[in-house]
């Protein structure tokens, strides 16, 4: 299969103009004014006396506004992303809050209604039959209703959101969008945005990789005082709302946003400390092959003997397509119509911003992939990683809208599954006893991300919001904080680590999903037991993904695994299962 594809998405099809549409402007209009009608609806609702067709009309208007939202906040995400110099994206950002504020006001008003209805007539209202299929996600704004402030109180806590908690957000996003990293190429410096930086990081040769390494470090080190500041104020405002709720413990919002129970959490990292000592083996192997005592941060992803053969955009696209192919059908179908369709941007140059993403246009049954592409494996991985999400949406289309809203972790499950697929056919497809050392050595890399890089991001983000309840946390002390996490995560493996990480990763200034780590970790494990159960089923496994799949925005992730894996995620056997396939690889890259 072959083919020739532009590695530049289309917008056009969604809202023609680019950030000067008239379509978007009049589509935010129009979500506006449906906001305020469907407002005034709400607060005539009588909760003394149900009707069932008044509250299954509600339920159908917030369906169809909440699609309309998540089109507009999509799109804006991707103008925003694909040009950070774009000063008129950069002001629909700031609208975007302002539309998100009142889109939340929206919802605390029909919770509060939810939480007023009494008992027996609630229990009445969801077990009729045209609510019975949101009976899930309904007990779950009563539950969350229960523990709000008063109404008003809410109202203003969202208001004052949109210039407090999410306007530090987009301030770290203005901050990275105008550094830049100089590098010396060919005796000329040359400025590359700090994602072109990032693609440079693994070259084959360590004083160039140090060299690298060192230059992202001074642009970071730069600006460190106005990303503390940031991260700070984004903290304290998270905090001062969980100390209003009564909340003392930072990972209860993260828990119930991810639908999954603390019992689960511990059992997942627990299951993880227990084998750390096999990846370590694998670090300390790599730091001998590589002719060092020990690897320092930024060896950890150097490729191992001659540089890595890239692969074109068209290439890379061709090689996911396939693969996907032999394990399912359909995702390889969805795969191809994305790469014609230029649902994807990749496209390797100047003034784009760092990482990748993947979001949801669900009134127009679309999604987009963001990354930058320059034709390594690990781009290769990120692409099908990415894809793995779109997919997870594209199942879900016809599911009610209510129901698509899954979390973080679940997403991430989708995701690491597809990049697992393209992970084993490259080691299964190596023709040489290098090449399959080279490619076991990526899904290695992967294991050390999601059990030791994964792992630090999680223990600074818990002991820095527990010194943050204290004060404000100097940059000193973060780089000191970021460091601890990392010599324990790393197993103190490392004899250089990176200390401004808390300021180079975006995941900790993202404010609409608190504690950005964890749920990779268990996305990767969770998947890993998907993967081992769909080699067993074999045949009838794509229908069963798809079913996995189409559940995940409407029971916790306990509830999820029972149901189609029969097991209980709050024990370790799961995860040392799932674990044991990782360590497998490693086994293997050894006696190799």
């Amino acid at each position: 299969m072959s083919f020739t594809l532009s590695p530049v998405w289309d917008l056009d099809t969604i809202f023609p103009g680019g950030s000067h549409s008239k379509e978007y402007q009049n589509h935010v209009q129009q979500v506006r004014e449906d906001i305020t009608l469907v407002s005034q609806q709400v607060t005539q609702i009588d909760t003394s006396i149900i009707r069932v067709d008044e509250w299954t009309n509600l339920f159908i208007k917030l369906e169809k506004l909440q699609k309309e939202f998540r089109e507009a906040a999509a799109f804006v995400s991707c103008l925003s992303a694909q040009d950070v110099k774009d000063e008129q994206a950069n002001l629909l950002v700031a609208e975007r809050s302002e539309l998100s504020a009142e889109m939340e006001g929206l919802t605390t008003l029909i919770d509060q209604k939810v939480a007023q209805v009494p008992e027996k007539e609630w229990e009445e209202l969801i077990g009729s039959p045209e609510l019975k299929d949101l009976e899930f996600v309904l007990r779950e704004k009563r539950e969350k209703a229960k523990k709000q402030l008063a109404k008003e109180v809410e109202m203003l806590k969202n208001d004052l959101s949109v210039d407090g908690y999410h306007a530090w957000n987009q301030m770290y996003g203005t901050i990275v969008g105008k550094m830049s990293v100089e590098l010396e190429e060919d005796g000329e410096i040359k400025a590359y945005s700090v994602g072109q930086a990032a693609n440079k990081a693994n070259h084959p040769d360590r004083k160039n990789r140090k060299y690298v390494f060192d230059q992202i470090s001074k642009a970071w080190e730069k600006d460190a005082d106005l990303i503390s500041q940031t991260l700070n104020h984004l903290a304290g405002f998270r905090l001062q709302t969980y100390k209003h709720y009564g909340w003392n413990n930072v990972l209860k919002e993260p828990l119930e946003k991810n639908r999954m129970k603390q019992e689960t959490l511990d059992a997942m990292w627990n299951a993880i400390e227990k084998n750390k000592h096999h990846f370590v083996k694998y670090l300390d192997k790599k730091a001998e092959l590589l002719e060092l005592d020990k690897l320092s941060v930024y060896d950890i992803g150097a490729p191992l003997g001659k540089e890595e053969e890239k692969k074109s955009y068209s290439e890379g696209a061709a090689f996911i397509v396939n693969h996907f192919a032999k394990f399912s059908p359909k995702m390889a179908d969805f795969a191809q119509m994305a790469f014609e369709k230029n649902w994807i941007e990749a496209e390797d140059r100047p003034g784009k911003r760092p990482g990748g993403f993947c979001t949801s246009f669900p009134n127009s049954e679309q999604t987009r992939i963001f990354m930058t592409y320059s034709g390594t494996s690990s781009n290769i991985a990120t692409l099908a990683h990415e894809l793995g999400h779109a997919y997870h949406q594209h199942v879900m289309n016809d599911v009610n809208g209510l129901n698509q809203r899954y979390a973080m972790n679940v997403a991430e499950t989708a995701s690491t599954f597809a990049e697992m697929i393209v992970a084993d056919a490259s080691v299964q497809s190596s023709t040489t006893k290098e090449e399959k050392l080279s490619q076991l050595e990526v899904k290695i890399k992967r294991s050390i991300a999601f059990f030791m890089n994964i792992h630090s991001r999680f223990l600074f983000e818990t002991r820095f919001y527990e010194e943050r309840k204290k004060g404000m946390v100097s940059v000193d002390r973060l780089n000191q904080l970021m460091v601890e996490a990392q010599k324990e995560a790393y197993c103190d493996r490392l004899d250089e680590y990176d200390p401004n990480f808390w300021a180079s990763k975006m995941h900790f200034h993202i404010t609409g999903v608190p504690f950005y780590n964890f749920p990779y970790t268990f996305g990767y494990l969770f998947s890993l037991g998907i993967y081992k159960h769909a080699q067993e089923q074999g045949g009838s496994f794509e229908e069963d993904y798809i079913a996995l799949l189409r559940d995940t925005g409407r029971m916790t992730v306990e509830e999820l695994a029972q149901k189609h894996l029969q097991v209980d995620l709050t024990k370790p056997d799961f995860w040392e299962e799932a674990i044991s396939l990782c360590v497998k690889d490693v086994e293997t890259f050894l006696q190799l």
